[in-house]
């Protein structure tokens, strides 16, 4: 007796036991389809949107403006969004985020550092001194790096880490886009 049924050619249901056996409890696997190692369909290799949390709105808006940041969309007062090229970055309500997104907001930092890259270390330099001067603090100020760049750190108004890098061993295209070579 056959105990599967197939959804979409990628997922399979299993709504009998490993014998065979009718249940109420039920499984799910995947197969593998596409390029070799994807699971189910692909999922383009891109990011669309990246969203930080902000307790005080007027704040992180006024500290990107001060970095140079151009053309804020806010439609209220609890979000902005800034087209960064070819994605969007926005910047909304700390709590409004997380119960969003379906996480306990511990107040730390959450694991993820943004990254800026230049054309060279003394761009590095300047724009943590920019950083520094909108109210942003440098805990890594520019130097050389073990993978043969020059990077640095600063963190916004609310504790979001930002790397701004050199890498040479990257291309940075005109339009701010990165190739891996």
């Amino acid at each position: 007796m056959d105990c599967s049924l197939v959804v979409d050619c990628s997922l399979v249901v299993h709504y009998c036991d490993r014998r065979g056996r009718p249940g109420e409890n039920r499984s799910v696997s995947c197969k593998r389809v596409g390029r070799e190692g994807a699971i189910l369909a692909a999922m383009d290799q891109r990011i669309s949107l990246i969203t930080l949390g902000y307790r005080d709105h007027a704040r992180a808006r006024d500290f990107y403006a001060a970095l140079g940041w151009t053309d804020a969309v806010a439609p209220d007062d609890e979000v902005v969004f800034f087209q960064a090229g070819g994605m969007i970055f926005a910047l909304w309500d700390r709590a409004k985020l997380a119960a969003d997104s379906g996480v306990q907001d511990g107040g730390g930092w959450g694991g993820v550092t943004l990254a800026y890259l230049v054309g060279s270390p003394e761009e590095v330099d300047d724009v943590l001194a920019r950083a520094q001067a909108a109210g942003g603090s440098v805990p890594r100020p520019g130097g050389t790096t073990v993978w043969g760049g020059y990077s640095g750190i600063f963190v916004d108004p609310e504790g979001h880490p930002w790397e701004v890098a050199h890498n040479p061993g990257w291309v940075l295209h005109e339009d701010g886009t990165v190739s891996l070579s």
